[in-house]
């Protein structure tokens, strides 16, 4: 069994900073693409960002020079570093990632952590 907890969320003034963290565990031979969506109500959920294995990046053009996503690979671990926040980034923001265990790979989400940005 695969698990991705989510954390770093929270209520924050436009211009402010955080940081997501998200970590996975249980029965994991390999993670491979680990990523970060959000879903702000009413709307579709959608890519933030991606990460690959070997740490190469994808971004939604919105997010371009403000978001910044890491992982650790010897942690199971993906972050996304929000800098300069806008009150559209106001959503639900939910883990996503690609895990290989008992030879066959799939896809798990994490319960999603909320992100507030206030004017």
């Amino acid at each position: 069994q695969v698990q991705l907890v989510e954390s770093g969320g929270g209520l924050v003034q436009a211009g402010g900073s955080l940081r997501l963290s998200c970590v996975a565990s249980g029965s994991i031979f390999r993670v491979n693409f680990m990523g970060w969506y959000r879903q702000a109500p009413g709307k579709q959920r959608e890519l933030v960002a991606g990460i690959s294995r070997i740490g190469v990046t994808n971004y939604a053009d919105s997010v371009k020079g403000r978001f910044t996503i890491s992982r650790d690979n010897a942690k199971n671990t993906v972050y996304l570093q929000m800098t300069s926040l806008k009150p559209e980034d106001t959503a639900v923001y939910y883990c996503n990632a690609y895990i290989s265990s008992d030879y066959t790979t799939i896809p798990y989400w994490g319960q999603g952590t909320q992100v507030t940005v206030s004017t």
